[in-house]
């Protein structure tokens, strides 16, 4: 809610104008709005929460550039953002876990519970999911939301609101070491250090797996990988000449053979890469969705037997990551690197600052 109280001029009015729920909308290419936002009615299943830490995503960055992602199209206003945590202000007349005031990260899709991929339990591919800033369902960079408590995660004491929202970038990292089965005899490789790249490192790490060795075009990323547990780094081109010899070089760095990679990134040359370097038997894990159509060497790769998996988003990822965190097993405090607060002038900052890349991992509003 607003922050109360009533100036001698201002009156009742006043006080109800603070109190007016405010979101950053997308309304046009690189156009963001800071707007009231009318909530539906809490259901008896679901809670408001006052959001209190919001990341900025690269899906975010690209609606705001495009109005589209994939096949995504904004084709009306949108309140924007998907990363995050607040305080639950009301809850619905079942919710039985919560209680106001509690801090939860929430996860942002909500998936029907009633079509085969649901039913199977892999609901992240439900058709009828409906994810939060995924045209044409609302997102979360807003005063409050309402949201069904059974995606709403209370937070361990020791863990920030900032943490929490990071559980939704890590929820990747973690859905992708669960694909590739990752354990202590893993070796592997991450193939780019952005975000999503990092928190395969860190996810990879805590997963147990044996050596991980992380590759990018980018000094500096390379070098933050290495401090967030990659065990050795290698600087990559853009060229795809210098395939065969970076290869090379990752199989040296590796001191022996790569059992899973992530591409991370979705790019000819970077899944060339990863099919390429993953030993006879071995498994590639698509996580960046950079190119929608690649032409890779897959014919060389079938026949060492290299198994291709995709991931799209994750599935019951929450309760772990927040154990992950809870447990000190992975800090995401270092991915964090711009804070702004939310105002119509720091949300142009903010996307700013995260559509340039550079030195900016993790782009956090704090409301």
């Amino acid at each position: 809610m607003g922050k109360g109280g009533m100036s001698s001029q201002g009156g009742v009015l006043e006080a109800h104008v603070e109190q007016e729920n405010m979101a950053a909308w997308l309304v046009g290419v690189n156009t963001l709005k800071i707007q009231p936002f009318k909530l539906p009615t809490v259901g008896p299943n679901d809670v408001r929460v006052k959001i209190k830490a919001v990341g900025i995503c690269g899906s975010d960055v690209h609606y705001l550039k495009t109005m589209k992602c994939a096949d995504f199209v904004v084709q009306e206003p949108m309140v924007i953002g998907h990363e995050c945590a607040g305080i639950v202000d009301e809850v619905g007349s079942m919710v039985k876990n919560l209680v106001p005031g509690d801090r939860v990260a929430l996860e942002p899709g909500i998936s029907c519970w009633r079509c085969e991929q649901c039913k199977g339990g892999r609901y992240n591919l439900c058709p009828d999911m409906k994810f939060f800033a995924t045209p044409p369902v609302h997102g979360s960079l807003a005063n409050q939301i309402v949201h069904p408590a059974d995606l709403c995660f209370k937070l361990p004491e020791n863990v920030s609101l900032e943490e929490g929202a990071m559980c939704e970038p890590l929820s990747v990292g973690v859905h992708a070491c669960r694909r590739a089965n990752i354990g202590p005899e893993t070796n592997v490789l991450v193939i780019g250090a952005g975000p999503i790249g990092l928190v395969s490192v860190l996810s990879a790490r805590a997963f147990g797996a044996a050596r991980i060795v992380i590759v990018d075009v980018d000094d500096e990323r390379l070098s933050l990988a290495k401090s967030l547990g990659a065990d050795d780094a290698v600087k990559v081109t853009t060229n795809p000449q210098d395939l065969e010899d970076e290869v090379s070089k990752i199989s040296k760095a590796m001191k022996g053979g790569v059992d899973v990679s992530f591409d991370c990134v979705g790019f000819n040359k970077t899944m060339s890469t990863a099919l390429s370097a993953t030993r006879p038997g071995g498994k590639v894990c698509l996580v960046g969705m950079g190119h929608g159509v690649m032409t890779v060497p897959l014919t060389p790769a079938a026949a060492r037997e290299v198994d291709v998996v995709g991931i799209f988003r994750y599935k019951n990822t929450w309760p772990l990551c927040l154990e992950f965190l809870r447990t000190g097993k992975i800090d995401v405090k270092p991915l964090i690197t711009h804070r702004f607060g939310f105002s119509q002038k720091e949300i142009e900052e903010a996307f700013e600052t995260s559509a340039r890349g550079g030195n900016a991992i993790k782009v956090m509003f704090n409301l």
